[in-house]
């Protein structure tokens, strides 16, 4: 059968497939504008976005006499985004008012795309002011604000993008809970301080494996792990979060943002902050684990006094029950389950402390370069705080304690002097005498039988009669406050008071629920752990201070000083456990 072709190949070969082609209209609508939109979030690339709208768009309008001679196209903007925040959209609407534009028409490739929620309502009207027609593929034509049913299906149009949007939302977020929490999967991102990522081989899902990605594991960084856990014992060993990254930096150790700056590059690697301390601390990855989701994405008005103006993104701390962790361990572990476990025991009875848990850390400023050999280790024994270094006159050293800078109302106010002062000087050579002859060859089995017999008898009891006491005081003032709100009352006048009440006393049962029986040390135990420190008399003698500050932390010293006295409390112990060594200077 021989076909034959006229003198028009395309008319014959729109016949053959069955394509309906409508005739050109002798007088169109004209000149438009076109407006689309690309999320970044997409799977396809801009380019191919914008192939496929402003095609659809020329199809829609160019059999009605249309043209297209102008484009708008916004990549990496939200749908949520309102017009007036979109780069492209923002420059359409300003074009609205120049009568030398070109075209009374725009013409979009998708209404869901382009609008969100009721941002069409807010944009309609300003393109009817400027006399600019608005044609939108879903309705079939233009938009005409006199007919109701234009009206509410772009109503309708709006919901569904909404809708599509938080759909797409939940169903990536359930996956991703899913992945972290039956294969531990690293859903990328930045690597923890003290991890790299690492390839882990092909990609699980067939299609990405066949495009060429790749999984990614977390491996442990020895160099910047060991640091890690230098925080964590530090920690708890009774320093704060500012008096550890003043450590560090007066090592010269390099801040995250400094040892990667190609991941930070939003940082300044200005050295290490308190808050970068803190960070490390309450990453629970260091346990090996994976765990997801501790901070979310949260849309907050722009202007609460203008919803029109839409929302923007903030980072926020996700609520408990969003956060997911691995069934199994996904990587390796920094630092042991249960050492995390105490760190966060501990942080949170210093903060149901309040001030007076907080003013028992090691206070220390982050400026200057005069070294503060006790820096941490003098504690007041009015107020059992830790007391401050300072300079006066630029020569003499002292370590004080302020009245003033007690909690209103604290027992400790009525016998406080207004400052308390020790002068470092008077105190550091009786001080370095008496360590001399602890560790002296003659004292040495005398000071490791003192060690060994003060384990006697140690069963956590100080430990645990004390946050029994707390728990008590807790439950006691919990009372108090609801018998004062039967007798009268206003309950939210105790709000405050209740729930610091409430968060001592969960501190005080989750440290009773984690207490453990004191691991003893053995005498060769004992000798080998001095053996590890070196000669102390030397170290001593020397009077190096840099020197004199590691021996007295590789010592853990503790000096309690009693200003009415005039006397100095001095504890050392080898190991970080409360068997002690005690003795006057």
């Amino acid at each position: 059968m021989t076909v034959e072709i006229n003198s028009d190949p395309w008319a014959t070969l729109d016949e053959l497939m069955g394509v309906e082609v409508v005739d050109a209209v002798d007088n169109g609508i004209g000149s438009l504008a076109f407006y689309g939109r690309c999320s970044t979030e997409d799977n396809q690339d801009p380019e191919t976005s914008h192939g496929w709208q402003v095609g659809n768009a020329r199809k829609f309008v160019e059999a009605l006499g249309g043209s297209v001679t102008a484009e708008y196209f916004d990549i990496g903007q939200s749908r949520s985004v309102p017009w007036e925040r979109r780069e492209n959209a923002s420059r359409l609407l300003a074009a609205l008012k120049d009568p030398r534009r070109g075209w009374n028409a725009v013409v979009v490739g998708e209404g869901t795309r382009c609008w969100f929620g009721n941002q069409f309502s807010l944009i309609a009207p300003r393109f009817e002011a400027h006399g600019v027609e608005l044609w939108v593929p879903e309705l079939g034509g233009k938009y005409d604000s006199r007919n109701p049913s234009h009206k509410m299906l772009m109503s309708v149009l709006g919901g569904m993008s909404e809708s599509e949007r938080q759909h797409v939302q939940a169903r990536v977020r359930a996956a991703m809970d899913a992945q972290v929490v039956n294969e531990g999967r690293h859903q990328g991102g930045r690597a923890p301080y003290g991890y790299v990522v690492v390839d882990g081989g092909p990609h699980p899902n067939p299609r990405k494996a066949a495009e060429g990605y790749r999984l990614r594991l977390l491996a442990v960084d020895e160099s910047t792990a060991e640091v890690v856990r230098r925080i964590f014992d530090e920690y708890l060993e009774g320093l704060g979060d500012r008096a550890i990254a003043h450590g560090l930096n007066r090592d010269g150790i390099p801040c995250p943002s400094a040892q990667r700056p190609e991941q930070n590059r939003h940082r300044l690697a200005d050295g290490w902050q308190g808050s970068t301390v803190r960070a490390i601390l309450e990453n629970p990855r260091y346990t090996g684990y994976a765990v997801f989701g501790r901070w979310t994405k949260r849309e907050t008005l722009l202007d609460p006094d203008d919803v029109a103006a839409g929302h923007v993104v903030r980072f926020r701390r996700a609520s408990p029950d969003r956060v997911v962790r691995s069934r199994r361990p996904a990587h390796p572990e920094i630092v042991s389950v249960p050492v995390f476990t105490e760190t966060q025991l501990l942080r949170r009875s210093r903060a149901a402390g309040g001030m007076r848990g907080r003013a028992k850390l090691e206070r220390t400023r982050t400026s200057g370069t005069r070294p503060y050999l006790l820096r941490g280790l003098v504690v007041c024994g009015i107020c059992t705080r830790r007391m401050q270094g300072a300079t006066v006159r630029k020569i003499n050293t002292y370590y004080r304690c302020h009245a003033r800078t007690l909690a209103p109302g604290s027992a400790a106010l009525s016998d406080h002097p207004r400052t308390v002062n020790l002068r470092e000087d008077v105190l550091l050579d009786p001080l370095n005498e008496w360590i001399g002859r602890l560790f002296d060859r003659a004292n040495v089995d005398r000071t490791v039988t003192a060690l060994i017999g003060s384990q006697e008898g140690l069963k956590g009891a100080d430990t645990r009669s004390v946050a029994e006491k707390r728990l008590a005081d807790a439950e006691t003032r919990l009372r108090r406050f609801h018998a004062a709100i039967e007798a009268g009352v206003d309950p939210s006048a105790l709000v405050d008071p209740i729930n610091e009440a409430q968060d001592q006393r969960a501190a005080a049962k989750a440290q009773l629920e984690g207490l453990q029986a004191p691991n003893l040390m053995t005498e060769a135990e004992a000798y080998a752990r001095i053996d590890s420190l070196g000669d102390v008399g030397k170290t001593v003698k020397q009077g190096s201070p840099e020197n004199l500050s590691r021996l007295y932390r590789a010592l853990h010293l503790q000096l309690n000083y009693h200003p009415v006295e005039r006397a100095v409390d001095a504890t050392i112990s080898v190991r970080v456990v409360s068997e002690c060594v005690r003795g006057g200077t």
